[in-house]
């Protein structure tokens, strides 16, 4: 099994990369204002802690102004799907808003 997929313990953390400015408007209203992939998918999209590097790889190269938002699954397990997606390995995806609450914690992406 990889690294990337599930092992018998489901993780108690998932992971939202956004842009600094996605992150003031969360605090501001409460709610995570989804990404355009996010919203013509029709789910946020999310990654394990251990997804996190390869997701910037292929999605934000050379974007500037990154964080990572650490989520709590118990506050969102009730929408949360395991769905396979690049390279075979199973995904987060959010089907419902990712409430400010659900936050652990936030870390710069340093590039």
């Amino acid at each position: 099994m990889s690294s990337n997929q599930l092992s018998n313990d489901p993780p108690t953390v998932v992971c939202k990369i956004a842009t600094q400015q996605q992150w003031e408007q969360m605090q501001a209203t409460g709610v995570l204002l989804p990404a355009p992939i996010d919203v013509s998918d029709g789910f946020i999209h999310l990654s394990s802690e251990q997804q996190v590097p390869g997701t910037l790889a292929a999605h934000f190269a050379g974007q500037t102004g990154l964080v990572v938002l650490h989520i709590r699954v118990a506050e969102i397990e009730a929408n949360l799907r395991w769905e396979e997606s690049r390279g075979g390995d199973r995904f987060p995806h959010l089907y419902a808003e990712l409430p400010l609450s659900a936050v652990e914690r936030v870390e710069s992406v340093l590039t």
